[in-house]
């Protein structure tokens, strides 16, 4: 299947351009707006000759016929070419190729069941339920205007429809609109067809189409030459790092009353707004610049919940983990609010992004947020006043497990059985010791709380302290446990979770070693990044989500917890693995991917239902060029520095990265004779 997209808008069609599979479609605002788009020329499917993408937003579909109808073999070449914008444009030509004149009908089904997106994705047998999905809605029926070439497909509450408005005027018979042709040799014949969703009374034009055609590229460009280039070094790094703002690109989105700029989580199914993905996403791609963290920051500002509402799971303070629109909004939720890491994470963006802009003003306008958002970690997110914060559900319909680890069996012992909420996920005390730490830093340099700040530095020192006690497990050569489960027990599995200990700075400095150790042994250490889960846990398995996979986002924050603990090696091997296993996947990394040893398998083994691209794996080589460079802002001397001391590798040397943006000036970092050196300018 190929997928194109512009923001939230998207088409998953076949390789011959054709929607007619149960989980293909023309998707915008979380509704199916088309479930079958099928071309077929006398009368048969064409044959494929070449297909793909040109852009994330366009697409080329190259057929022949074949010998129904009386058509000669090879007598018809058949081309297709499809726009995605805020609707869809397909142009469609058929060129006589014989030297005899041919009759040839030419007709495109369209059918439109208006299904939210959720319930497609259930249908899909790699990510859902089929078997125990709720059936789809039917095709809604269709309508012709013949003066406006305009076909018009209305849902039956009457709120929402397709218009198809076709250049040339043809006959409508069913769900096909038909045309009977007489090509002469070598004639071509051309049609345009317009897909336009509407919502209430909106009212899209076919003009707008045409306009964001001539523009979404010059935008898409605009913003690739704004982020940094690299160049020399080794060609796998540029490679990675190039395709990774190819795929962001593609994620790119704009949301809020303010359009705020931002990355979709991933496609297709979760090209929306997500609280956990969107921070650590932009956390990872600080290096292009502080736009879209910002932009980010604005935006799950104005999704914070101010209100108690457990049918969303939504408290005061609370950052959204997920948006949804049109119909999934309606059968689903609006807004949810089921992650229990959304906020703290907010709050560790927030304070980075400052350490990277030192832009006070911004900062003071997030003071009443940040506060809210602390209020809710210390209130709501810890309701049992033990000084760790827990997640379990309160609607039914939401999700059981509320971490990143968010399938419903991730959260399990060495043994197997499955801890049960309230659980307190031990990443999730790593990021709100960050926040904590951040903020308190915030708070005295900015809004001049003193007594704020040093109310935050003890307690981010009380959870250091408290979080050792409880999380720790003396067993298997020592390491912390994935959770404590509703019993106040460690869920004593070994796990990817400890690298973002690291990062967050909560590992006191006696146990890194053995964190460092842990996460790099046989049995979390792949080869090709960190396993979610030990290969000796009764529950792992390399193919199962979150028990066993290698996550490429997961390992690269393990890598950032390691560049920051000075362990420089370790961190350019993980580099290394995660660039050659972008390799094997066409440079784009993809969500996830199976958890088999390297000495095992010659190239990393696919994960059937891996988003790609997704935003934080798209994130990784960006985060990965800056932890093996050390680049930091410092933001008492406003310029960017490196904190590696040692001699870089060979494989690094004549890299270079032009275009880094931090407290409003331009850097460039360079790799010569092993060292790294960062340059105001280009």
């Amino acid at each position: 299947m190929l997928t194109i997209l512009e923001g939230s808008t998207f088409c998953i069609c076949d390789d011959r351009g054709d929607i007619a599979a149960e989980t293909s479609g023309f998707f915008a605002h979380d509704t199916r707006f088309l479930s079958r788009l099928v071309l077929r020329v006398g009368g048969a499917t064409p044959l494929l000759l070449s297909s793909g993408r040109v852009e994330h937003f366009q697409a080329a579909f190259y057929l022949r016929n074949g010998t129904a109808d009386g058509l000669p073999r090879d007598g018809v070449s058949i081309a297709r070419e499809r726009f995605i914008g805020t609707g869809m444009q397909e142009r469609i030509w058929v060129r006589n190729e014989s030297p005899e004149p041919l009759e040839v009908t030419v007709t495109l089904e369209a059918e439109a069941d208006f299904a939210d997106i959720i319930s497609v994705k259930h249908h899909d047998f790699s990510l859902g339920d089929p078997e125990h999905a709720q059936p789809l809605p039917p095709p809604a029926p269709s309508t012709y205007d013949e003066e406006r070439r305009q076909v018009s497909i209305v849902d039956s509450r009457g709120d929402l429809g397709t218009r198809l408005v076709f250049s040339k005027p043809g006959t409508l018979v069913g769900n096909a609109m038909s045309y009977t042709l007489t090509l002469d040799p070598h004639e071509r014949w051309d049609l345009s067809v317009d897909v336009l969703p509407w919502l209430q009374d909106d009212a899209d034009t076919v003009e707008q189409l045409d306009d964001e055609r001539e523009t979404v590229g010059d935008v898409v460009a605009a913003w690739t030459l704004r982020v940094p280039r690299v160049r020399g070094g080794w060609e796998s790094l540029r490679r990675a790092f190039d395709r990774s703002i190819a795929d962001l690109a593609a994620l790119r989105m704009r949301t809020g009353d303010n359009r705020r700029p931002l990355f979709a989580a991933g496609m297709p199914w979760f090209m929306t707004v997500f609280g956990r993905d969107t921070a650590i996403t932009s956390l990872q791609t600080l290096l292009l610049g502080p736009e879209i963290a910002v932009g980010a920051l604005a935006a799950l500002t104005e999704l914070q919940a101010h209100e108690e509402d457990p049918t969303i799971d939504a408290e005061p303070g609370k950052i959204v983990h997920e948006v949804r629109a049109g119909r999934c909004a309606e059968f689903w939720f609006p807004r949810y609010y089921g992650s229990v890491d959304s906020t703290p994470l907010y709050l560790v963006l927030l304070a980075e992004t400052w350490r990277w802009t030192d832009d006070a003003s911004f900062v003071q306008r997030m003071r009443e947020p940040a506060l809210l958002a602390l209020e809710w970690i210390d209130h709501f997110g810890d309701r049992d006043a033990d000084g760790f914060v827990e997640y379990s559900r309160q609607v039914d319909a939401g999700l059981a497990n509320q971490s990143w680890k968010d399938s419903g069996d991730s959260q399990r012992f060495q043994d197997g059985a499955f801890a049960e909420a309230p659980i307190a996920a031990a990443e999730v005390q790593g990021y709100v010791y960050d926040a904590k730490r951040g903020l308190a830093e915030v708070a005295r340099e900015v809004w001049r709380d003193k007594e704020l700040a040093e109310r935050l530095e003890r307690e981010a020192d009380e959870l250091r302290r408290r979080f050792d006690e409880g999380f720790w497990v003396d067993e298997r050569g020592g390491f912390y446990a994935l959770a404590l489960d509703g019993q106040k027990r460690p869920v004593d599995s070994r796990t990817s979770n400890m690298g973002h200990l690291l990062w967050s700075g909560i590992v006191p400095p006696e146990r890194v070693s053995a964190v460092v150790d842990q996460l790099l042994s046989e049995d979390l250490w792949s080869g090709w990044g960190i396993r979610t889960m030990a290969s000796d846990a009764a529950a792992f398995n390399p193919i199962s989500y979150h028990n066993g996979t290698v996550w490429p986002h997961d390992t690269s924050l393990a890598a950032w917890g390691l560049a920051r603990h000075g362990y420089t090696a370790e961190v350019r091997r993980i580099a290394r693995a995660l660039i050659e296993a972008a390799a094997h996947f066409d440079w784009s990394l993809p969500e996830v991917f199976a958890g088999y040893a390297r000495d095992e398998t010659p190239f990393p083994i696919a994960y059937p239902t891996a988003a790609r691209p997704q935003a934080w794996a798209a994130g990784t080589p960006i985060l990965l060029v800056r932890v093996v460079l050390g680049i930091e802002p410092d933001r008492e001397r406003q310029r960017l520095v490196s904190t590696v001391t040692d001699e870089l590798p060979s494989w690094l040397d004549g890299l270079r990265i032009e275009g880094v943006r931090a407290y409003g000036r331009t850097w460039t970092v360079s790799v010569e004779r092993g060292h790294v050196t960062i340059a105001e300018g280009v």
